[in-house]
Parts: structure tokens; C-alpha cells; sequence
């Protein structure tokens, strides 16, 4: 009765994930809905959103759930949140990480030869990498992947640390804030229901002590 009419496709499921139709700030709104109300503290889900983003932004593709579930696991944080905070790195941002990530690492000084990384196939440079890993081909590994590689782990770490600390800030501030307005509501609630139910029963007791028989009106006192 209350289904859609249009069941979305995998497209517009994966669209309406990173491009909300409903807009920003509604599901701004949503998301700290469903964020402030797991299972664990302010701190747990916090550090475990803080985890699965800052692990986005590593070249360990594939392993993001996974490490993000681990260190989680490590320091007692929520793991689902850690789940949700990989969402950081999807197929829209991470492009614009791994070329942040592998100049940064150039930056900070790790030696390697130029290479256009504006211009480069990630998608296919980790699809080799993996391959090269199952089928332990060293060479690819030393003499192809790893001056590549190396650098986007080195810039990767300060760019971790750095989004730990900023989605970590944001979403304990943000999860606090809801929560204790939350329990502002409720406590107003329960004030609005128990002043209610005792003008309720001050009006029970009250008619009929004083209402006559049948009641017609208050008694009045017998005439001599």
C-alpha cells in the first residue's frame, strides 16, 4: 500500500547517496538522525565515523571496511559508524584524494620519477596492483606500482590524521548537540503529559464534590 510505485535502480540508489535529491541539509538532518540514534556513546560513534573516513583517505582500496572495522574494534568504537564513515571516500571523491594524496607525498620530499597523475587510470593502476599481489609479481609491485604507491602512503598518513580529528570534532559536537535536544523534548513531553493528566484529575475530583443530584448544580444548604 505504502510502496513506491518506481523501485530505484542500483544507479539512483548509488546517486541519491552522494547527490541527495531530497537536498543537502535535509539529509544533513537525516544522516544525524540515524547517526544519533545507534547503539553506543557520543565518543564511540564519533571515533568510529572519524575511522572509516580517515581510512578513505588511504590507498588501501578494498581494505577500507575492514581496517576502518579493526581500529574501531581497537578503541572500542561503534563499528556500523565506522562502516558509514567510509562512505567518505566514494567513486565522486576518490579521484580528487589519490591525486591530493600522491602530490602531498611528492611535496613531503619521497623521491620518484614524474608522472601525470591527472591523467592516470587509478581504477586500473589498483585493478593491477591486486593482480599483481595475487599472483605475487614483485617486479610489477617494485618497479611500476610502488613508485606510485609509495608516495599516495606518505601523503595519505598526515591527510588521515588531519580528517580524523576534523570528522571526529564535527560529529561528537553534532551528536551531542542532538542528543541533549532530544532529551530536552522528551522531558518537555513528560511535563506537557503529567500537567494534563492533573488537570484531568482535578477536574474528575472536582464534579462531584461539587455538583448536586443528577448533576443539576452545586448543593445549596437547607432553609430553616
Amino acid at each position: 500500500m505504502f510502496r513506491r510505485r518506481n523501485k530505484p535502480n542500483a544507479f539512483d540508489w548509488l546517486r541519491n547517496i552522494f547527490w541527495p535529491r531530497i537536498g543537502w541539509r535535509r539529509a544533513w538532518v537525516y544522516w544525524l538522525h540515524r547517526m544519533g540514534r545507534l547503539p553506543g556513546s557520543d565518543y564511540s560513534i564519533s571515533v568510529g565515523f572519524a575511522f572509516g573516513a580517515a581510512i578513505s583517505f588511504t590507498p588501501f582500496v578494498g581494505l577500507h571496511f575492514l581496517l576502518a572495522a579493526l581500529l574501531s574494534w581497537i578503541c572500542r568504537a561503534n563499528i556500523l559508524a565506522s562502516a558509514i564513515g567510509t562512505a567518505v571516500g566514494n567513486p565522486w571523491t576518490f579521484p580528487f584524494i589519490w591525486i591530493w594524496i600522491y602530490k602531498l607525498g611528492v611535496w613531503m620530499g619521497y623521491e620518484t620519477p614524474e608522472a601525470n597523475v591527472r591523467s592516470m587510470d587509478f581504477a586500473g593502476f589498483f585493478g593491477n596492483m591486486l593482480k599483481s599481489l595475487l599472483r605475487f609479481d614483485l617486479n610489477y609491485l617494485a618497479e611500476t606500482a610502488w613508485p606510485i604507491f609509495g608516495p599516495m602512503l606518505l601523503g595519505s598518513l598526515p591527510t588521515a590524521i588531519i580528517a580524523w580529528l576534523a570528522f571526529y570534532l564535527i560529529w561528537h559536537w553534532s551528536i551531542s548537540a542532538y542528543r541533549r535536544a532530544r532529551l530536552r523534548r522528551r522531558a518537555a513531553r513528560r511535563q506537557r503529559q503529567l500537567k494534563r493528566k492533573a488537570k484531568n484529575m482535578e477536574s474528575n475530583n472536582m464534579g462531584p464534590n461539587n455538583m448536586g443530584e443528577g448533576g443539576n448544580g452545586p448543593i445549596s444548604a437547607p432553609r430553616n
